[in-house]
């Protein structure tokens, strides 16, 4: 065990001083203690390698600082982020993070910022990852609380995030669990963003084997977004004259490329193939990023479990299954092959604000169980997002042991070539509560009446 205070990591010392010292001493590896109560500036990211863990104990908090000689970089971030090599065996416990209005800018100690990956604490190429006890209360609106791309096998566990963006940024990964998280955040407070904004995530692929549990979406005077945000996405092979926009992805030369050019919607023609093997050229006008040598051409969410969340603040839609199209992104590009989400588990959600619809989804998925929930007035839509080419299987949907409060109402709507089959079991509407579907719905089985519109 090695404490960092004596390397120098002190309280009321400058925030180069201190990232300095800190980095000293988890360069010794295995566990590092901060214990000493008291403020750390840090102006400097500090490198994690394989078989680290820094336990930050009572009355520790660690505030942002900008630098005086360089932009600032992440707070946190793993050595293989850069060489794409994964590190293992991480440990984070009980940090307290002072953001103090400091952004992740466009260089990190030296080394330039990883496209797509933004947040304070950030994680890209890792197996074997724990972030313990938690907690930031000033998150500004630029950067992500903890960003995690490319992994496996994650616990982040006994949050409290407040502020003004995602709490928990997810991209690919598989085997993860939120749990014990109490969020206030404008932004969703939790995403799982298997596609993205070609600034929000690094590598594109699926998220899957998870849960979320225990979780608090706290009231708050104003939002965006969801409570929890699942994106998926799909491209193709690149193509000589092909028309991309902003954050569009093509398979070309064995790699995926995406474009990272200003989100205002213009439309650029691609002649040139992009070609480099890493970082960020320019062809014909258009920025090309190159993303990942692991070819695929579509992602998503598959067997997520979210359990115990309680729906505090009055959002239009806690969930959303999502195909970004709009000048940022358009995830699902005309004629590709479109995911299917999978085995999209809710149980025990408990509404306790207005929420008008619980899940929204534009992208294709197969199953949707919602499970010993209690829902008040609010639905399940599933929208097409009107793309040539894009094909919606059935949606099945659940309700199992489900108790239906508030006067109800359209409790599911399917329109264009969105379709669903529903089952009620076990269900139980109070007194006064009406039920209907709208659109493509065939409810198979149920325990009380559901009207057609």
């Amino acid at each position: 065990m090695i404490d960092a205070f004596t390397y120098g990591f002190e309280p009321g010392k400058d925030g180069e001083e201190n990232a300095a010292a800190l980095q000293k001493a988890v360069e010794q590896g295995g566990t590092i203690v901060v214990d000493r109560p008291g403020i750390y500036d840090l102006s400097e990211p500090v490198f994690l390698g394989d078989d680290t863990t820094i336990f930050f104990g009572t009355g520790v908090k660690i505030r942002r600082q900008k630098s005086t000689s360089k932009e600032t970089g992440y707070v946190f971030v793993n050595k293989g982020a850069y060489t794409r090599t994964y590190n293992q065996n991480i440990k984070l416990i009980g940090l307290h993070l002072i953001c103090n209005d400091v952004q992740c800018s466009s260089v990190a100690g030296g080394k330039k910022l990883i496209p797509g990956l933004r947040g304070h604490l950030s994680f890209f190429y890792v197996k074997n990852l724990e972030i313990r006890d938690f907690v930031s209360l000033d998150l500004p609106a630029a950067n992500f609380g903890i960003h995690i791309c490319t992994f496996e096998n994650i616990i982040v566990e006994n949050l409290r995030v407040e502020g003004r963006k995602d709490a928990v940024h997810l991209g690919r990964g598989s085997k993860f669990v939120i749990r014990h998280g109490i969020f206030r955040t404008f932004d969703d407070p939790i995403a799982l963003n298997a596609h993205d904004y070609a600034t929000s995530n690094p590598q594109l692929g699926w998220i899957e084997d998870g849960i979320v549990e225990d979780c608090y979406d706290l009231n708050d005077e104003d939002t965006v977004g969801y409570f929890c945000r699942v994106l998926a996405g799909s491209w193709t092979d690149w193509k000589e004259g092909m028309e991309v926009q902003n954050s569009d992805t093509v398979v070309c030369n064995n790699r995926l490329y995406r474009v990272l050019m200003s989100a205002d919607g213009t439309i650029y023609r691609s002649v040139t193939p992009p070609s480099h093997e890493e970082g960020i050229k320019e062809y014909d006008g258009i920025r090309w990023v190159m993303v990942q040598e692991e070819v695929t051409y579509n992602c998503g969410c598959r067997n997520v479990h979210f359990k115990d969340i309680f729906l505090q603040k009055k959002r239009p839609v806690a969930f959303s299954l999502h195909f970004d199209k709009d000048d940022y992104s358009r995830s699902y590009y005309p004629g590709s092959e479109a995911p299917v989400q999978e085995n999209i588990i809710f149980e025990n959600i408990y509404f306790q604000n207005d929420i008008p619809v619980l899940l929204y989804s534009r992208t294709p998925v197969d199953t949707v169980k919602l499970i010993n929930s209690v829902m008040k007035n609010s639905e399940i839509q599933l929208e097409d997002i009107e793309t040539d080419g894009i094909v919606y299987p059935k949606t099945n949907i659940l309700f199992s042991g489900t108790t239906f409060r508030g006067k109800g109402g359209r409790l599911i709507s399917c329109n264009g070539r969105q379709k669903s089959e529903v089952k009620f079991i076990g269900s139980l509407p109070e007194e006064g509560f009406c039920a209907t579907v709208a659109g493509n719905v065939t409810v198979s089985q149920v325990d009380f009446p559901v009207e057609k519109e």
